[in-house]
């Protein structure tokens, strides 16, 4: 019997791994011959660097960046075998990154994330894994590309502002000083929103005030963002159709397409937007990213059973979180899912429908909530209920 286990973290009792390896212990009490495989899960937000590092023994880097407001920050990414680095946007220009009083889209930029891809080029990498989430920055991008090498130009040849005050004054751009290593690389990008680059649904007006924009501001931020677009759409036409950057890359998106209007391209202030239409990258549901990115299909094709679960199974995880994802996986395989959960609410049926065969509640019978959600016992909890699991129904 095979069993592989990708069980997401119970926030505040257990990471990824260790609900994993506890999962792994009840397995191999009940069935000890069984071959129990288990991989680190995530969904490509707050988590997910720290989970892949530890589930594939990737390389954990340090390094100091420039913060939402340029000033220097530590922050770590991964590096995973085959040297694929993994990282979090938010470690650059997250909303943590500054205090509340801080937030101020206007100024704020993404300047550190592209610092962050530059090191890891440094270091050989070149395939990407980047979660987008949780940004402080409405820049379009632009700070990111800067660190990359490309300059954005006022009417006066002189670099524009950092962040959203910036967007309107742009009126030329140039690649010149971009690194050359780009052209190698390759980024997939983890992003679950689906809102277009400006209007009404746009990065501006949906996800600004979160951040500190004042909604009087937001029209003339979001026509900004729109002539940023165009005249980027302009240069990446331009450089696509004469083959200058990429040239190693088949190009999957038409060259006349505008990036501004795609899905997810308003994803983090409009990162989503830059990564489309300046580095080829492509924008993907970050549970699929993770999932390809530690190859859980590689162990399905021989396993019998899958074990999933998460802190709370409801309605919530039928569209689409974690779980879910591997649960449809594993049934490409004929695989049987089980999922194990700290608690089961309202909606937790409609799993069923989406490839979860059976799920059970870890919680111990006459606990508090406080009492299951400490670490030591929900360990024990999760070993004592898959032991129990297959021992009378496997």
């Amino acid at each position: 019997m095979k069993v592989v286990i990708a069980m997401d973290s119970f926030k505040g009792s257990m990471t990824s791994l260790e609900a994993g390896n506890a999962a792994k212990t009840g397995v191999l009490r009940a069935v000890p011959n069984a071959e129990v495989i288990v991989l680190p899960l995530a969904d490509g937000g707050e988590g997910t660097v720290e989970a892949l590092i530890a589930g594939l023994r990737g390389d954990r880097i340090e390094i100091t960046v420039s913060n939402p407001l340029r000033r220097p920050t530590s922050c770590f990414y991964g590096v995973l075998p085959g040297n694929v680095a993994v990282m979090e946007m938010a470690q650059a220009a997250g909303l943590t990154k500054i205090t509340e009083s801080e937030r101020n889209p206007l100024v704020t930029s993404t300047y550190g994330v592209g610092e962050m891809i530059v090191d890891a080029i440094r270091r050989g990498c070149r395939s990407f894994v980047i979660g987008i989430g949780g940004s402080a920055t409405n820049d379009g991008g632009v700070g990111m590309l800067q660190a990359l090498g490309y300059q954005f130009l006022d009417k006066m040849g002189q670099p524009v502002k950092d962040g959203a005050v910036g967007l309107s004054a742009i009126v030329a751009i140039q690649d010149d000083n971009v690194i050359p290593e780009l052209e190698e690389c390759q980024f997939h990008i983890a992003c679950d929103v689906d809102n277009p680059l400006c209007g009404a649904n746009g990065a501006t007006f949906i996800y600004g005030p979160q951040k500190g924009l004042p909604l009087e501001l937001c029209q003339s931020i979001d026509d900004g963002m729109a002539n940023f677009a165009s005249i980027a759409e302009c240069f990446s036409k331009e450089q696509r159709e004469v083959g200058i950057r990429h040239s190693t890359q088949k190009f999957w998106i038409d060259t006349t397409m505008k990036y501004s209007e795609s899905p997810g391209a308003g994803a983090a202030g409009g990162l989503g937007f830059a990564f489309t239409a300046f580095l080829n990258g492509r924008l993907t549901s970050g549970v699929d990213l993770i999932l390809d990115t530690i190859h859980i299909e590689e162990e399905l094709e021989c396993a019998n059973i899958v074990i999933t679960g998460e802190g709370r199974l409801d309605g919530q995880t039928a569209r689409g979180k974690a779980p879910i994802g591997v649960a449809k996986r594993a049934k490409k395989y004929d695989c049987h899912v089980l999922a194990f959960v700290g608690c089961v609410g309202a909606g937790a049926k409609k799993c069923i429908l989406e490839g979860i065969d059976a799920y059970y509640s870890i919680g111990e019978e006459g606990a508090s909530l406080e009492e299951c959600m400490q670490p030591e016992n929900a360990i024990v909890n999760l070993e004592n209920k898959v032991e129990e699991v297959f021992r009378k129904e496997i």
